[in-house]
């Protein structure tokens, strides 16, 4: 059994922010696009780099329900975590979670002027 991994993009400050966040406080492993070994790149749709991805053994979580699981397995969720549970089995949460998380990744570059972190790749580069 392989650890749960966030797959995220690996070259946006606000990415990283969320993404280090969460990996602070959760079991998740993290990988950025820069990084992806070709069994882990396999399992991952073929347009992956539109989106966030959050791979354990049972499959492929994509965009706003990859974020959203790996957030709740920060444990910080707190009185959220059974309305998210609950709202999960109606199609209408679905599309709105989805669109709030196309929505933050749509204006990433104004949002990562509110939180940011260097990106590894960018870290790398010098």
């Amino acid at each position: 059994m392989s650890p749960p991994t966030l797959v995220y993009d690996d070259d946006c400050g606000f990415c990283t922010y969320w993404v280090e966040y969460v990996a602070e406080r959760s079991d998740l492993a993290v990988v950025g696009f820069s990084e992806l070994s070709v069994d882990l790149r396999e399992r991952l749709p073929a347009d992956y780099e539109d989106c966030a991805h959050l791979v354990t053994d049972e499959g492929v979580l994509s965009c706003g329900a990859a974020m959203e699981e790996a957030f709740l397995r920060t444990g910080r969720a707190g009185p959220l975590t059974e309305p998210i549970r609950f709202a999960r089995q109606f199609e209408e949460y679905d599309s709105f979670r989805e669109w709030g998380y196309r929505w933050a990744a749509d204006h990433r570059a104004l949002l990562g002027k509110l939180v940011s972190r260097t990106p590894p790749a960018r870290r790398n580069r010098r």
